[in-house]
């Protein structure tokens, strides 16, 4: 009988996160898991319980019900541990759950690959800076795109993606470039650009394929930078980035690395879509980090 945490966050996906989770704890308790419910009323302390559990080493994976803020949180309880992870992916957004090819908004199918007991592993990506140390899954972003996120975040209304399109269009209005610091591979760059990001996945923001190239299992990072550009060319830009087609822009730069230094001064940093502050900031790929229940096919 497998022993199994799982952490639930019920408001994800406007309720999903509820519906879903406790759709999979009933899947897991019928297939014969045993599951101890580590669910709790903030992230830090849901994030506490998790690392406690695994760290008695008496849990066979820990399984998270949520958005790509849960994936985070599970990514940061799972790290360079033997205990897998397992993702029940009913967020809004679902980009680290695609991204490994895990059912979505879909309990009783997360579940059942998580008995499944088939695992992979993947890369992470770590931060550092004076404030805290951290892993991520999908991309650490710094620029106009965490600027929306900050302002998108302190909206109640309306709901779902276009909170972050509105957003978007009335931070376009006062934005202007950021000047970057950075550090790539050891090369220095100064870097006049709207937004930066390092990416370990394809996608954030609930499908924007920022690095479609990118791979979470080939050791490397992807340093997404958008240099200035008009307010028009942006608007033009700004839907190419769901099908990856803004790559050929020649504001578009991405760059491969294994370790990046960046200092956006004092633009807010977020990672999986979760705020980790405004300091410099040193980011590395840990390869095989971490890893995950995955269907068998």
């Amino acid at each position: 009988m497998p022993r199994l945490g799982l952490i639930i966050n019920p408001t994800s996906g406007k309720g999903n996160g509820k519906v879903h989770g406790d759709r999979a704890k009933q899947t897991l308790i019928d297939g014969g898991a045993d599951v101890l419910d580590l669910s709790a009323n903030s992230f830090d302390e849901a994030l506490a319980k998790g690392k406690a559990a695994v760290a008695k080493e008496d849990l066979d994976g820990l399984i998270v019900a949520g958005g790509d803020g849960m994936a985070h949180m599970g990514a940061n309880i799972c790290a360079n541990t033997s205990v897998p992870m397992g993702l029940v992916a009913c967020g809004t957004g679902n980009d680290a759950a695609r991204a490994m090819g895990l059912p979505v908004v879909d309990g009783v199918a997360s579940a059942q690959t998580i008995l499944g007991g088939f695992t992979k592993s993947f890369d992470l990506g770590r931060g550092s800076n004076q404030e805290r140390d951290f892993f991520y899954f999908g991309s650490i972003s710094a620029g106009f795109d965490a600027v929306v996120n900050a302002r998108a975040n302190r909206w109640s209304w309306p709901k779902g993606p276009s909170r972050y399109v509105l957003a978007m269009l009335r931070e376009l209005a006062v934005f202007k470039p950021i000047g970057y610091k950075a550090v790539v591979d050891g090369k220095p760059r100064e870097l006049s650009a709207i937004l930066c990001a390092v990416a370990n996945s394809r996608s954030f923001g609930g499908g924007m394929l920022i690095t479609p190239e990118a791979s979470i299992q080939d050791g490397e990072l992807d340093l997404f930078i958008v240099h200035p550009l008009s307010r028009p060319a942006f608007l033009k830009m700004f839907p190419k980035v769901y099908t990856g087609g803004h790559v050929t822009h020649p504001a578009v730069e991405i760059v491969r690395a294994k370790s990046i230094f960046l200092d956006a001064g004092k633009i807010p940093t977020f990672a999986d879509g979760e705020y980790v502050g405004n300091k410099p900031m040193q980011i590395d790929v840990v390869p095989s980090a971490i890893k995950v229940f995955v269907p068998r096919s």
